[in-house]
C-alpha cells in the first residue's frame, strides 16, 4: 500500500523552490511495517549494543541501504563507524538509608536503582551523610547556585526537572520548557564537578515524564559511557534514583516536609539542607570493560556539491534483555523506540534513490548507544566523518507515530533555528497546524540524537505528530497512545503490532523529505535564530559556508 497526502503536489512544489524537478515520493506503509517487525523481532534480542544482536542489526541495515541504492558511508569505505565505550555491569547491590534507629533497605529496582559509570571493581559507601540540594543546579548565567555548601564526599538528594516545572510563572528556567539543567544527565555531571560521592534523584512521574518502571528497566541493565581521560572528574561513584514515597518518608524522619522543601527549592535563595541524622550505605561490585559498538552510515553522494551534507538520523539500539516482566518477557523489543525511526530512515533512503540525484550529499546515520545517554551521536559529533562545518542541517527520527494522522506537526526546539518556518509551511500544505516546542516540559529536546549535533552548531530538526487524531475511530487511538506511555515505553511490551496505522508517520516523513530536498538542491544554509545558545558554535565556521 503506497500512501500520499492529498496536498502532495503543493507540498513538494513549495519544497523545491530552487527549481529542481519535483519528486513525489511513494512511501510504502507495508515496507515500513515489515522493517519494524524484523528489527523488533525476538531474534534481535532487544538490539542491545555490543551483543550478538548488534551484528544482526548492522547486516540488516547495510543490506537494506544497499538495496535502496545508497553506498557505504562509514569508515574506510564500510558501513560503520566504531564507537569505543566503557561498559559497567553492577552486581551484588546492597543499600540502605538510616535515620536514628529507622532503616529503609534499598532493594535494586524497587525502592531504588543503584549503578555507576566510574571505572573500578567495586563501590563501597558507608555512613555517607545525605544533603538535599534542591534541583542540583549551578547556573551562573541565571544567578542560580544550589550548591551553597560543601558536598564533597557526601551523597546529594536532588529533584528531577527544573525549578520552574511546578511553578512556570517563576520563569527562571524558561517556564514549562525544560532546560538542560533539568536532565538527569546534567545532575550527575554537576554532582561530579562538586565532588559528591553519589546522587539520589527523587523520581516523580510527572516531572520525569515517565513512570518508575521505566527507571527500573533502564538502570538495571549494563550502563555505558564514552572513554574519558579523567573519569573521576566527570563521574560520581554512585548514580541512583529513589522512589518518591521513600524520599517523603526519609524527609519526614529527618524532621522535614518533602513538599515544603520542594517549594523552597524553586527560589534563588534556597539553602541546601543536611538531612539530620540521615546516612546511606551502598555497596556493589562493578565489572568494567571496554567494548566497541557501531554507528551505521549510508550515503547518496551529491552531484555538484558532494562535500556538503544533509543528515537523517535515528538510533538503532534499544535496552536489550533485562529482568522478566510480569509475563516472563525479558526482551525489550523497542518496536516504537526506535525500530520505527530506523524503518523511517530506510524508507527515506528508498525515496531519495528513486528520484533525481541531489546536488548535495545525503547521509543516513543509524546511531548506537542512544539509550545509554546519546553516546553514539555524541561520539559522532566529536568525531564526525562528514565535517560539521559543511553539514547543512539534519532531521532526527525517534519513536515515530504509528497510530494515525494527527492535526499538527510538533516542532521540538521551536524558536531555535530557521528550519522551523520551512517545516511549518510544509505541514500547512498538508492541512496541518503546528505546536511549537512539543515535549518541552519533558526536556525532549535534550533526549534524542539531534542534541549532540545541535550543541555543536548543526541546525537539527526533531519533528513529531501531535494535536488531535483526525481519523475515526478516535477513542482506540487515544487509548493506545496512553497505554504505550504507561505500559510499553522502555518495557518489554514495546512490540510490533500488525494493526498500526502509518499515515501519520508518512506525513512526517513527507515533511522531512521535502525539507531536505529543498536544501539538497539549493545553496541555502539555515541559521540559528538570534538568542539561540547554539548559534555561537556555528558562527565560528561561517567563512567555510560562503
Amino acid at each position: 500500500m503506497r500512501l500520499m497526502s492529498s496536498a502532495a503536489v503543493l507540498l513538494f512544489a513549495a519544497a523545491l523552490a530552487s527549481g529542481a524537478a519535483a519528486q513525489t515520493p511513494a512511501f510504502d506503509a507495508a515496507r515500513i511495517s515489515n522493517d519494524i517487525k524484523v528489527l523488533s523481532d525476538d531474534s534481535f534480542e532487544g538490539r542491545g549494543i555490543a551483543t550478538p544482536a548488534e551484528q544482526k542489526v548492522i547486516d540488516y541495515l547495510s543490506q537494506q541501504y544497499a538495496a535502496a541504492g545508497f553506498a557505504p558511508g562509514g569508515e574506510n569505505g564500510g558501513w560503520t563507524q566504531a564507537v569505543s565505550l566503557n561498559r559497567f555491569t553492577v552486581s551484588n547491590v546492597s543499600g540502605q538509608i538510616k535515620v536514628g534507629d529507622w532503616t529503609q533497605p534499598l532493594t535494586q529496582g524497587q525502592q531504588a536503582t543503584i549503578t555507576t559509570r566510574l571505572p573500578g571493581e567495586s563501590v563501597d559507601l558507608r555512613g555517607k551523610p545525605l544533603v538535599f540540594v534542591g534541583y542540583g543546579t549551578n547556573a551562573p548565567e541565571r544567578q542560580w547556585n544550589d550548591f551553597k555548601t560543601d558536598v564533597r564526599g557526601k551523597v546529594i538528594v536532588v529533584l528531577v526537572n527544573d525549578a520552574d516545572f511546578e511553578e512556570p510563572s517563576l520563569n527562571t528556567f524558561g517556564g514549562e520548557a525544560m532546560t538542560y539543567y533539568g536532565r538527569w544527565t546534567y545532575k550527575y555531571e554537576e554532582a561530579a564537578r562538586q565532588g559528591a560521592a553519589g546522587v539520589l534523584i527523587v523520581h516523580e512521574t510527572r516531572p520525569a515524564s515517565y513512570g518508575w518502571t521505566t527507571v527500573a528497566n533502564s538502570w538495571s541493565v549494563p550502563q555505558f559511557d564514552i572513554v574519558r581521560q579523567n573519569p573521576s572528574a566527570e563521574r560520581v561513584p554512585m548514580e541512583a534514583w529513589i522512589q518518591r514515597d521513600v524520599a517523603v518518608d526519609l524527609f519526614r524522619r529527618a524532621g522535614l516536609d518533602f513538599e515544603q522543601e520542594k517549594v523552597k527549592a524553586r527560589r534563588r535563595d534556597f539553602q541546601p539542607v543536611e538531612l539530620k541524622g540521615a546516612t546511606i550505605d551502598a555497596r556493589f561490585d562493578v565489572k568494567t570493560d571496554q567494548i566497541v559498538t557501531h554507528n551505521v552510515l549510508a550515503k547518496l553522494e551529491g552531484a555538484t556539491h558532494p562535500d556538503e551534507t544533509i543528515l537523517y538520523t535515528g538510533h538503532w539500539d534499544h535496552i536489550g534483555m533485562g529482568e522478566p516482566d510480569a509475563n516472563g518477557d525479558r526482551i525489550f523489543n523497542g518496536a516504537v523506540d526506535n525500530a520505527s525511526g530506523t524503518a523511517g530512515l530506510l524508507e527515506l533512503a528508498r525515496q531519495w534513490s528513486a528520484g533525481p540525484k541531489p546536488e548535495r550529499t545525503i547521509v543516513m546515520i543509524s546511531f548506537t548507544g542512544e539509550e545509554s545517554g546519546l553516546l553514539g551521536s555524541e561520539f559522532y559529533a566529536a568525531n564526525p566523518l562528514y565535517p560539521l562545518e559543511k553539514t547543512v542541517a539534519g532531521f532526527n527520527l525517534d519513536a515515530t507515530n504509528v497510530l494515525g494522522r494527527m492535526s499538527k506537526l510538533g516542532v521540538t526546539g521551536y524558536g531555535q533555528s530557521e528550519l522551523d518556518e520551512r517545516v511549518i509551511a510544509l505541514a500547512a500544505a498538508q492541512g496541518r497546524g503546528f505546536e511549537g516546542d512539543a515535549g518541552a516540559g519533558a526536556g525532549i529536546y535534550f533526549r534524542s540524537d539531534h542534541f549532540p549535533l545541535a550543541k555543536r552548531g548543526v541546525p537539527m530538526g526533531y519533528l513529531s505528530s501531535t494535536g488531535d487524531y483526525i481519523d475515526e475511530p478516535i477513542a482506540p487511538r487515544l487509548a493506545a497512545a496512553a497505554e504505550y506511555r504507561a505500559n510499553r515505553y522502555h518495557q518489554a511490551a514495546d512490540e510490533w503490532e500488525p494493526t498500526w496505522d502509518y499515515r501519520g508517520m508518512i506525513q512526517d516523513l513527507e515533511v522531512v523529505f521535502a525539507a531536505g530536498q529543498a536544501l539538497a538542491n539549493s545553496r541555502d544554509w539555515p541559521e540559528w535564530k538570534t538568542g539561540s545558545e547554539f548559534g555561537p558554535a556555528r558562527a565560528v565556521s561561517a567563512e567555510q559556508r560562503k
